[in-house]
């Protein structure tokens, strides 16, 4: 019951944005508008090839959580391993789209993420989904878990 209480009273919807977009929409709240930011910064490194920076958008912890293609890697350092070794290269990563994202904030320091991901490359256009979880921290907002998913080809 009391779960239900705070579903129902602690939850605001900041609606839609892509990260290719350069104006973060009016309606979103000042935590929608700050999560959103590092979502951009994060895409805007990632198409630079920078997946150092790229990473500065996770949680810099062994707590850190990352699902993706039937395994979970936990750590920030694993993590930025992983990236490495599916993505050696610019031609690898392409270019990083999110859409259709919809925020969800669980708490003033909280909050889920849910959206789509393209990847725009000289051979493919892979694409899937993904859901954050995202805290504040005194460095600011920062990815704790991240499970992300591939649509069938």
């Amino acid at each position: 019951m009391r779960l239900l209480r705070f579903l129902s009273l602690g939850i605001l919807v900041a609606g839609f944005w892509s990260a290719t977009a350069a104006e973060i929409p009016a309606t979103a709240t000042p935590a929608a508008a700050q999560i959103l930011a590092v979502l951009q910064t994060q895409a805007e490194a990632w198409n630079r090839g920078d997946l150092d920076g790229f990473m500065q958008t996770y949680a810099p912890t062994d707590d850190l959580r990352f699902a993706s293609g039937g395994t979970v890697t936990y750590g920030w350092k694993k993590t930025l391993e992983r990236y490495k070794q599916r993505y050696p290269n610019r031609a690898a990563m392409g270019t990083l789209a999110f859409s259709e994202l919809t925020i969800t904030e669980l708490s003033p320091d909280a909050a889920l993420i849910f959206g789509h991901w393209r990847l725009t490359r000289a051979t493919d256009a892979p694409h899937g989904l993904f859901t954050l979880l995202v805290r504040r921290t005194p460095a600011g907002w920062r990815i704790f878990a991240d499970h992300t998913s591939s649509a069938a080809p």
